[in-house]
């Protein structure tokens, strides 16, 4: 039994690993990453289609056929298929067809008919040897929203001329699976006697890209009420998102920076809801990411974004700072350290909260860091307190870094991730802290990991590596070149931080190609380096 569960937990692990590395790391085995990703989102998609009873038939059935043996992908397919005697028509699709399918919906909804309708369309992008893709087998969860925010009873669906029914032993159920197998298809909900909210894409039931016709005032709506946590977080997420690229837009014209009422009072809602998981407060409450909003921008502005990030950030704490206070003292705990989920979310939560106060850079907050920082009982909270304390440059920030290594020292772990910390750092100039790092005492280049942590950790700060005056870019260009010649394989990780530069304003391409073509001229660089470097002046 143990021979036929092993690719699956393989696939799993991998997958666990992969997201445990540093961002370097991975950004250079993106295809090994997208390979383990997908195929757990594959197996988790089996799951949402057959539910876990049938999930389980399945896995029964294959254990019984492939004890001992070598198995493939369909091997396993035929297994779910076969035991639920269910039809998956082109779910194979999801191991041969390369790239993410973009599905768009449009809803409608009838108030004579009672009737709400959701047109969906699919479309993979072409991509290296396959020009042209067929639609893919899509599973959507979902759920209907009245006025209220309740789910609305859910018992028959029009599709395909046909009515189907979506009830379960003659009782309405609050969530259903669609089947998306076309181009494009509609589905037609009866009995619907309001224009609902839809949550599309219930726990994230398949790997896709959605794009819908909700107004903001749906996301906002959804994320006040939604009974699905992922989707929840996921609206307060495309309302960050809009609200971050807005925001861009009106700093690069010079307007005046405005944080919107709506969205300073959802982040309270979630904040101040009792009832929710300690955990999704605290993912819900962190805002996107500053390489993901570069992502969707035509030209990269790392500087703007950066700016803009930090003032939300200092507006959501100012105005919630009551909030925020008593989050961290509702979420303290003198006891011993428990590694279980409630421990684990109440962590998580007021380490979120602790990090916004201290953002203000007020001297109250800074002694709260402190005190969090000193009467820790694991490493969690008082790594979380250094990390909050260090967004900050000074005299407290430089003594309570030297504290820290003092402490921890003799586990290299630890140190690795004291490094990182610091390479990270927004801290304006960080690019010469870094330089001072690199003739630490337990710093080695020798050593792969101490690199992914101290240069890999400052590629991962937009501000500084991206930096106008191109000190971030000369900095690794020259780490690079030592590199190579300890370690070709590090080294080309490393190069790999450069393979975007296209996606940046012309001044930072003209100097992050000149490092580029300043390694390449190196006489006797890696084939490991030579091959990335090329690639990413030629992409």
């Amino acid at each position: 039994m143990i021979t036929a569960f092993l690719p699956l937990v393989y696939g799993i692990f991998l997958t666990t690993f992969f997201e445990s590395i540093s961002d370097v790391a991975l950004s250079t085995m993106s295809n090994a990453v997208t390979v383990y990703e997908k195929g757990a989102e594959v197996v988790r998609m089996y799951k949402t289609l057959l539910g876990s009873q049938g999930f389980r038939k399945g896995m029964d059935l294959y254990f019984k056929r492939h004890d001992g043996q070598a198995v493939t992908c369909e091997d396993f397919f035929a297994a779910m298929r076969d035991a639920n005697d269910a039809d998956f028509a082109n779910f194979l699709l999801w191991y041969s067809q390369a790239g993410t399918p973009s599905v768009k919906v449009n809803t409608s909804y009838n108030s004579e008919a009672h009737t709400f309708s959701l047109k969906f369309s699919q479309e993979i992008p072409p991509t290296p040897g396959q020009p042209v893709k067929e639609p893919m087998f899509i599973p959507i969860a979902l759920g209907l929203l009245d006025s209220t925010g309740k789910d609305i009873p859910l018992s028959t669906i029009y599709h395909e001329g046909t009515l189907q029914s979506v009830s379960s032993n003659n009782q309405p159920v609050f969530n259903t699976v669609l089947r998306v197998t076309k181009k494009e298809e509609e589905f037609v909900f009866t009995d619907i006697f309001e224009r609902p909210v839809p949550s599309l894409l219930r726990g994230y039931s398949a790997p896709v890209r959605l794009e819908s016709d909700l107004i903001d005032d749906d996301l906002f709506f959804l994320l006040a009420n939604d009974s699905d946590e992922f989707n929840r977080w996921e609206a307060g997420q495309i309302l960050a998102r809009k609200l971050m690229l807005n925001l861009v837009n009106d700093l690069q014209h010079n307007k005046a920076l405005v944080l919107n009422p709506k969205f300073v009072e959802g982040f309270k809602r979630i904040l101040c809801d009792s009832s929710l998981d300690k955990e999704f407060v605290a993912k819900a409450i962190t805002l996107p990411g500053e390489g993901e909003i570069m992502d969707l921008m035509e030209v990269a502005d790392p500087d703007a974004v950066h700016a803009v990030r930090t003032f939300i950030r200092k507006q959501l704490a100012s105005e919630l700072r009551a909030e925020f206070l008593s989050t961290v003292e509702n979420n303290r705990s003198s006891g011993e350290y428990v590694f279980d989920h409630p421990n684990m979310a109440r962590r998580a939560l007021k380490n979120v909260a602790l990090a916004y106060l201290a953002c203000l850079e007020d001297q109250e907050y800074t002694d709260l860091a402190l005190h969090e920082y000193k009467n820790a009982t694991n490493m969690t909270e008082q790594f979380a307190a250094l990390a909050a304390i260090a967004q900050n440059p000074g005299k407290t920030r430089d003594d309570i870094l030297h504290d820290f290594y003092g402490k921890w020292q003799h586990d290299f772990l630890v140190v690795n991730k004291w490094f990182a910390l610091q390479a990270m750092s927004d801290v304006p100039g960080n690019v010469a802290n870094v330089r001072k790092l690199i003739n630490h005492p337990a710093f080695d280049l020798r050593n792969p990991n101490k690199v992914y942590s101290l240069i890999g950790g400052f590629c991962g700060s937009p501000v500084n590596f991206h930096a106008k005056d191109g000190s971030g870019y000369e900095f690794l260009g020259e780490i690079v070149v030592q590199l190579d010649k300890i370690n070709p394989q590090v080294a080309s990780r490393m190069v790999s931080a450069f393979s975007r530069w296209r996606r940046y304003d012309e001044n930072r391409q003209k100097l992050a190609k000149a490092q580029l073509e300043k390694i390449m001229s190196v006489n006797g660089l890696s084939e490991n380096v030579f091959e990335i470097a090329s690639k990413s002046l030629a992409a």
